[in-house]
């Protein structure tokens, strides 16, 4: 597992809310799919997901773009 993957999900997601020092990511996978899970404050939920998730969006497909580039997969949850 890329260990690029959850510090770019994670300063993406700082660079987004009011709150980031609430933001934690969790990942599990292998070498081939990496399964990331994404904590903000419950303030910061809709700018994370976006207006009809555009932001979420544009996070999951940078984040695919990266894990692809290292040969992987790569999935993105946001936490309630």
């Amino acid at each position: 597992m890329s260990a690029n993957l959850p510090e770019l999900a994670k300063e993406l997601a700082k660079a987004l809310v009011d709150y980031p020092e609430e933001v934690s990511v969790l990942a599990a996978g292998d070498s081939e799919y990496v399964k990331l899970e994404l904590e903000v404050a419950e303030d910061d939920l809709g700018r994370v997901i976006g207006r009809s998730g555009r932001t979420a969006r544009a996070l999951r497909t940078i984040l695919s773009a990266a894990a692809e580039k290292n040969g992987q997969r790569c999935s993105l949850d946001i936490l309630e």
